[in-house]
This record gives structure tokens, C-alpha cells and sequence, in this order.
């Protein structure tokens, strides 16, 4: 639950150095670059690889991948949903 709470605020800082890099981009160029780039890198490098973690923690990775037995199940599922309608 903690994690989630990190997640949000670290994603709020990055969008927050975006806007403000944005914001005196006009007047420091070099800074305003610096506040967008460390804004990016907090998004990509920090906070989506903390969510990721967060939402896979529990679930096999096998039920997501496209094998012989998940393609069987699937066309089973789209069978039933055409006899259905």
C-alpha cells in the first residue's frame, strides 16, 4: 500500500519538474532542459518500473504468454461468445 503512495508522488515531482522546466524554459534555457530531462527520466526509469513491479507482483508470467495451450483457451472463449450471441 506504501508503494503505491511513492508511485503517486514520484510521478506528481516528475510532472511537476516538467511544467516548471517548462515554465522557465524562456529564461534559463539550460536549467528549463534540466528540469524537463529529470522530469522524464523520474517517469520512465523510476516510476513505470516501480508500477510495473507493483501490478505483477503475484501473477505468472506464463498465463500472458501466447503458447499452444493460452491459444486453445482462447478460441475456446471466442466460440462460446458466438454461440452465445
Amino acid at each position: 500500500m506504501k508503494l503505491k503512495y511513492l508511485i503517486v508522488a514520484i510521478v506528481l515531482a516528475s510532472f511537476g519538474s516538467i511544467i516548471y522546466g517548462f515554465h522557465i524554459k524562456p529564461d534559463a534555457n539550460a536549467l528549463g532542459n534540466k528540469f524537463i530531462g529529470f522530469g522524464t527520466l523520474g517517469l520512465f526509469l523510476v516510476a513505470m518500473p516501480l508500477f510495473l513491479y507493483k501490478e505483477s507482483k503475484g501473477k505468472k508470467m506464463k498465463d500472458y504468454m501466447l503458447t499452444e495451450e493460452n491459444i486453445r483457451k482462447m478460441r475456446k472463449k471466442e466460440q462460446k461468445k458466438d454461440k452465445n450471441q
